[in-house]
């Protein structure tokens, strides 16, 4: 795959899923909902795994984290912002790694038992992970400071959290790997316009968004 179009493909689903993280997070949350949940186990694991699968690019979901982290710093509100930017740039890591451990070498292998089981293990390990590297590096940069006894009273309450999270990846994932599956495709001229000019539309949405709240 040509370079610029795999960079393109990374800044749009990256800033498709940090919009998701600013936006539609934030509304989850005001509703009283687990927003950090349902936002890992269905936006940002739909995204990721509809990428890995069309795509086929290890490293691009690594990208993607880091795209959407930089959107979601730009839209400092809802929660602790600086939490879910790790949260974020870990899930994508960590999707790379459960992904590529799970998932067989060749796609015609991917049987309705291996898409439940992957959606489950890797809902379950990305967003409790994610949760683990925010209460590890964001006190760090805090002036509280981190101290291992904090993160290891909290440990079967993250681990306890994932659950939820695995469940509805066990749906997440079967049905974007059947979605993936369909022809669906842009023509070469109409790629990189459509790439682009939705990445742009998400960061000024969201930057407009945070301009609003500061008004």
């Amino acid at each position: 795959m040509e370079k610029k179009k795999l960079f393109a493909g990374i800044l749009v689903f990256g800033s498709l899923w940090g919009f998701s993280e600013c936006i539609i997070g934030s509304y989850l949350r005001d509703l009283g909902l687990p927003a950090g949940i349902l936002m890992t186990a269905i936006f940002a694991i739909g995204l990721l795994t509809f990428s890995r699968i069309r795509y086929n690019q290890p490293g691009m979901q690594l990208g993607m984290g880091l795209v959407a982290g930089a959107l979601r710093l730009a839209n400092p509100f809802g929660g602790c912002f600086l939490c879910s930017a790790f949260a974020i740039m870990a899930e994508g890591a960590l999707f790379e790694l459960f992904f590529y451990l799970l998932s067989p070498k060749i796609q015609e292998k991917y049987t309705k038992t291996l898409q439940l089981g992957m959606g489950i293990i890797i809902s379950y390990s990305v967003y409790v992970g994610g949760y683990m590297v925010t209460q590890i590096l964001t006190p760090f940069v805090s002036s509280a400071g981190f101290y291992l006894e904090n993160l290891v009273v909290f440990i079967p309450q993250m681990l306890a959290s994932g659950l939820l999270a695995a469940l509805i990846g066990g749906i997440t994932v079967p049905a974007v790997i059947t979605i993936s599956s369909l022809e669906l495709s842009l023509k070469d001229r109409n790629y990189y316009p459509a790439t682009i000019g939705v990445a742009v539309l998400c960061w000024c949405l969201v930057i407009a968004n945070t301009l609003l709240i500061l008004a």
